[in-house]
Parts: structure tokens; C-alpha cells; sequence
């Protein structure tokens, strides 16, 4: 099988369902976010080895391209029946989060990126999380989109930002406090 098919060599693209759009449709920019997200979190995969993170991480990959593919999704023409995000996928990133809350010092300043390289990872998943969810509200607005997935995102940026203080945490590094005028 041959990797390239030249049928988007003029700048377009098919969404699952066979509608065209332009490549710089924003129903693209999202779902290409979702795939650069899911690239920086196989980053952090590859650099924090503590075994239930890396599990729970795989498992996100996997949501991601579920995400990915509703959002490649034409919402009216495609009859393709694809993976759903459910409420509980939602709930085990919050006991996530919880648990490795439970665990680390309270948060009292704003924490500046750094200290650890697989940290450092999770705040650039985190901020490109971020655009992924301001892309998924904007297009939202304009066309259907599943509301889990907004929910589901949100809520995975504070995870990745929990697990970059669990890793600095675990690898004894303090966390580098914001001070404002310094």
C-alpha cells in the first residue's frame, strides 16, 4: 500500500463521510491539533517511565484518536458508526488527577514550566491541549460537535498539568514557583 494518494495536492481533503473541505478548514486545524497532542504525550510516554502514568497515557492516546476521528467526522453525511468519549472516560482522568493531587505538596504559586524533561513535556502536551480545546469551542460554535469531547480535553490539560508536578515530584525536583518582579 502506498502512503501517498496525491488526492491532496490541491489543498484539500476528505472528512470521513466523503465531504471535501480546504485543508485550512477549522474542523482540519482541530482534529490535526488533537494528532499533535497525542504525538507530544507519546513524548512524554517516551520520557517518564513510572508504570501506571504510562498506562494511563496509552490509554489517552488511545481516546485521542477516537477524538480524532469524530472530528474527521462530516457530522451530517458520515455514516460510519465510530468510538465514542464517554462520561467515564471523563471521571478516570478526574480520579487521576485526584490521586496525584492527594500526593503533592498544595498549590500555592503559579508553576513555571521546567525542572525535568518529561515535565517540561507534559506542559508543552498541555499548552497544545489547550489550543485543541479553543479550536473544538470555536468550531463548536459553527458546526455540531460531540460536547464530551470539549469536556474530555478540558479536563485533560489539568491532568497533563498534575502529572508534570507528580514527575517533578517523583524525581525529587523542586517545582519552580512564579515570582512576579524577579
Amino acid at each position: 500500500m502506498k502512503i501517498y494518494t496525491k488526492k491532496g495536492d490541491k489543498g484539500a481533503t476528505s472528512l470521513i463521510g466523503g465531504v471535501k473541505v480546504a485543508k485550512s478548514s477549522l474542523r482540519i486545524h482541530a482534529y490535526g491539533t488533537i494528532d499533535e497532542l497525542n504525538s507530544f504525550i507519546g513524548v512524554v510516554r517516551d520520557s517518564y517511565f513510572e508504570k501506571h502514568s504510562l498506562e494511563v497515557l496509552y490509554q489517552i492516546q488511545n481516546l485521542l484518536f477516537t477524538i480524532g476521528s469524530n472530528l474527521a467526522a462530516d457530522p451530517e453525511k458520515s455514516r460510519m458508526e465510530l468510538p465514542k468519549i464517554s462520561e467515564d472516560d471523563i471521571s478516570i482522568l478526574e480520579q487521576e488527577i485526584d490521586k496525584m493531587t492527594a500526593q503533592l505538596p498544595e498549590l500555592t504559586h503559579f508553576i513555571l514550566p521546567g525542572g525535568h524533561i518529561a515535565a517540561s513535556h507534559c506542559h508543552v502536551a498541555r499548552c497544545v491541549c489547550r489550543r485543541a480545546e479553543r479550536l473544538i469551542v470555536e468550531l463548536s460554535e459553527k458546526e455540531k460537535a460531540e460536547p464530551l469531547i470539549l469536556k474530555y480535553i478540558n479536563r485533560l490539560s489539568d491532568y497533563l498539568f498534575v502529572l508534570s508536578r507528580k514527575i517533578l515530584a517523583d524525581n525529587y525536583v523542586s517545582e519552580i514557583k512564579w515570582i512576579p518582579g524577579k
